[in-house]
């Protein structure tokens, strides 16, 4: 009998020293659909954004696109439109004609704020799992690390033929998950330099508000 109890205490503590490792199938994975963004001159996506409050029982659904070219973005909502060279943001709310210049920090790691986050955030702060091997995708969940993060979990699904994303999931403590279904998934796209910094505005009606 007690050596029964010394194995089945030996089996628990080997299962809860393997929960607290990464999965190295799903590193692996995620280490090829970054090195494959990475590699490309741009990334370019079409997506469908859905938000889901549980607290308001309330869902919105907007489209939207971005490009993503190494640290650089411009991202394009009907509400906001980004802009981000690298070292400055311009945030365009065109509703309230107004336009919002600043240098931000790397703090942030939500899609809206730091798009090229998706490749990256992975290798660091985050425990990986594969929760699915399908016949055509992957699906990863990442858990932050600190318990104070506002992020629950967030959850990609990636295509096995081409390491393409096909959603990104962020669930968040406020009870709020952001989806992003993507419609079409580009790495051939070559942008001008331009593309990442806001075009000058001469309009009086625009309001801007320098923070740099």
């Amino acid at each position: 009998m007690k050596i029964s109890i010394l194995f089945l205490s030996a089996a628990i503590f080997q299962s809860l020293a393997v929960t607290g490792q990464n999965d190295l199938h799903a590193v692996k994975i995620l280490d090829s659909f970054s090195a494959n963004a990475l590699r490309a001159p741009s990334v370019s996506m079409k997506f469908k954004m859905v938000t889901l409050s549980l607290s308001e029982n309330r869902s919105d659904t907007v489209n939207g696109s971005v490009v993503l070219s190494k640290d650089k973005y411009k991202l394009d909502l009907p509400e906001n439109i980004i802009w981000f060279n690298g070292e400055t943001s311009w945030s365009y709310l065109p509703a309230e004609k107004e336009l919002t210049i600043t240098r931000p920090g790397k703090k942030d790691h939500s899609f809206q704020n730091n798009p090229s986050e998706i490749f990256s955030m992975y290798k660091n702060g985050y425990k990986i799992r594969l929760i699915e091997d399908n016949s055509d995708s992957y699906i990863i969940d990442l858990y932050p690390e600190d318990i104070k993060n506002d992020l629950l979990r967030v959850r990609l699904s990636i295509g096995k033929s081409n390491m393409n994303l096909i959603s990104l999931e962020y669930k968040k403590r406020d009870g709020v998950a952001i989806t992003l279904q993507i419609d079409e998934y580009n790495l051939k796209l070559k942008p001008d330099p331009g593309t990442f910094v806001c075009p000058e505005r001469k309009s009086k009606e625009i309001e801007v508000i320098d923070m740099r």
